[in-house]
């Protein structure tokens, strides 16, 4: 008798196991789906369920950061304030000079002669609207692009580089490369400083960060375009554009999507090398967005 009780929880524990796997498998199947018709290369990192779901594909694989390095330039400049060297208030000018006419700039668009902004305000353009002015004026500030790569490795975040500014980035396809992640570090990024286990960011900062990260305005119809209406995203874009040849080298979207129950799950959709056009492209993240969404949402645990 006991024996036959133990091959039933033997089997038991097989078949649970089994349609979990199966279960998680079927998400990958339909992110497969997604991609098999598309001229990308394109690297997905999915994180939910505290941990226990977890799902990359092409996830240590190399792709160029663009503008989603403003996020970590954010939380590095952030790491100074905390340790004092500047203060959220702090005024910095934005002379004439500084507003290049090649660069994304709102601020450029708003203060064409210039602008003194607190530090704050800038962090604010740099992140939710995506500034590139904003970012190359705090990387000024706070030491330059190897400054938060060596923040960041000293973190123990190493499958990255920050190796340049937006200037150079925007002016110079090849150099655009020199930034890079992988969709699994993305991930990890997003998780260590979302949580905060290690108080890498002091209660202030990492409201702030948080707050402006769900303000991001860009890349309406990626990560968010297919998600229910008033959808909590807190996330991050970046954008190459496309060469000579009809490449885009960078469509990119990171970030934290919160359901309805008050969890949430972490996602990183990178594309590169896509001879897609520009809408096909937003379209892959989307597509993922929702079939990562459909997952977590069919599997909802309410306390």
């Amino acid at each position: 008798m006991k024996r036959k009780f133990f091959l039933t929880g033997l089997l038991l524990v097989f078949f649970i196991c089994k349609t979990y796997s199966q279960t998680i498998e079927s998400l990958r199947q339909k992110i497969q789906q997604v991609l098999s018709s598309k001229n990308a290369v394109v690297g997905v990192s999915i994180i939910g369920n505290d941990g226990k779901d977890t799902l990359s594909i092409n996830g240590e694989r190399h792709f160029p950061l663009q503008s989603v390095y403003k996020f970590f330039i954010a939380l590095e400049v952030l790491s100074q304030v905390d340790k004092g060297k500047f203060y959220m208030g702090q005024k910095i000018k934005i002379s004439k000079t500084d507003l290049l006419p090649n660069l994304y700039s709102p601020i450029r668009d708003k203060y064409p002669d210039g602008v003194t902004l607190a530090m704050s305000e800038i962090l604010e353009y740099m992140v939710s609207e995506s500034d590139n002015v904003a970012c190359d004026v705090l990387l000024r500030q706070t030491g330059g692009p190897q400054v938060v790569e060596d923040y960041f490795y000293k973190n123990g975040f190493k499958d990255l580089a920050i190796k340049t500014n937006e200037e150079w980035q925007q002016a110079h396809w090849d150099i655009q490369f020199k930034n890079w992640t992988t969709p699994k570090q993305a991930n990890e990024v997003l998780i260590s400083y979302y949580r905060n286990d290690k108080k890498l960011l002091s209660k202030k900062s990492y409201e702030f960060i948080w707050k402006v990260m769900k303000e991001t305005k860009t890349g309406g119809k990626r990560l968010r375009g297919q998600l229910p209406e008033n959808t909590m995203v807190a996330h991050k874009t970046g954008s190459s554009g496309r060469n000579k040849d009809g490449v885009t080298a960078a469509v990119n979207d990171i970030g934290i999507i919160f359901m309805p129950n008050g969890q949430h799950y972490f996602i990183s959709v990178f594309v590169t090398d896509s001879m897609e056009d520009g809408d096909a492209n937003e379209k892959i993240i989307s597509d993922i967005s929702r079939a990562t969404w459909d997952y977590f949402i069919g599997n909802l645990k309410y306390d």
